[in-house]
């Protein structure tokens, strides 16, 4: 059902670094017709940039570092549960440096967003920049997508694309990539805010699913 301004979508992000994706969405969420209310930001460690970002902002948060959990699956499970306490609508990997696993995507499989600098199913990775480069292609980009079990697999909700220039190295390709990568990303979480969305196979359809 698409969302009224009175009534917007309940956002959870998880963020690992500097947050300049985290800083893009929140100023967005500040317009009233934007149609998002960022309810917490979660980390995988303290101590960074974004979760100041989001306590300037009154923004409560969460940190749930790997460490303090018996193994991988004891984490996931607990960040799901901290997720799940803040009720979201979506939930926006903004940086996140962690895969999540079979516990969280119980919950919110379906409803959890993330980007990859590249033009998915293209260089999955860690490394899409360095492997465009290394592969010759003219045009990258990056790719807004619908979590799911695998490495950048996920449905795809956007893509934009971004021309290899003939001096770029990694850097400052990944830069540039960054810039529209930030751009698509602000643009298509509120659409799917304001709208809904639903996956019929592969393809991302905005609006609620037929009944």
């Amino acid at each position: 059902m698409p969302r009224s301004p009175e009534s917007p979508a309940r956002v959870v992000v998880l963020v690992s670094g500097s947050g300049t994706n985290l800083q893009a969405l929140i100023d967005a969420s500040t317009k009233p017709d934007y149609g998002v209310e960022i309810v917490a930001v979660g980390a995988d460690r303290g101590d960074i940039l974004a979760l100041e970002r989001a306590e300037k902002h009154g923004i409560e948060t969460f940190v749930l570092e790997t460490k303090s959990y018996a193994d991988r699956a004891a984490w996931d499970v607990a960040l799901a549960e901290a997720v799940a306490a803040h009720a979201p609508d979506l939930v926006v990997l903004a940086g996140f440096l962690k895969l999540t696993g079979p516990a969280f995507l119980a919950r919110f499989g379906g409803r959890t967003l993330n980007t990859h600098p590249a033009l998915s199913p293209a260089f999955p990775g860690m490394h899409g920049p360095r492997d465009a480069l290394a592969y010759g292609v003219k045009v990258t980009g990056a790719t807004l997508f619908v979590v799911d079990e695998g490495v950048d697999t996920g449905p795809i909700v956007a893509q934009v694309a971004v021309p290899v220039l003939d001096d770029d190295d990694e850097e400052k390709l990944h830069q540039r990539i960054k810039t529209s990568e930030r751009a698509m990303l602000v643009e298509w979480v509120g659409t799917l805010a304001r709208s809904d969305f639903h996956i019929d196979d592969r393809a991302v359809r905005l609006g609620g699913a037929p009944t």
